[in-house]
């Protein structure tokens, strides 16, 4: 699970293992394996960041892995 804030400031957290993709266009979309759509306010590299961070912690992705 990974912690972002939508638009308009309110903070939650998100199962990163259901992001499709994310696409920066200003604002960045991630787009759910459901393909529901949510807007927030962290750059497209501030969620891959987070999701590897998620993904290293489920040790799914060696530590070792670039960022």
């Amino acid at each position: 699970m990974i912690k972002l804030t939508r638009l308009d400031g309110e903070a939650f957290i998100l199962n990163a293992d259901l992001i499709k993709y994310v696409e920066q266009r200003p604002d960045t979309f991630i787009t759910l394996t459901s393909n529901d759509r949510i807007v927030v306010g962290e750059t497209p590299d501030e969620v891959l960041q987070r999701t590897i961070d998620y993904q290293r912690n489920k040790r799914l992705v060696p530590e070792d892995c670039a960022s």
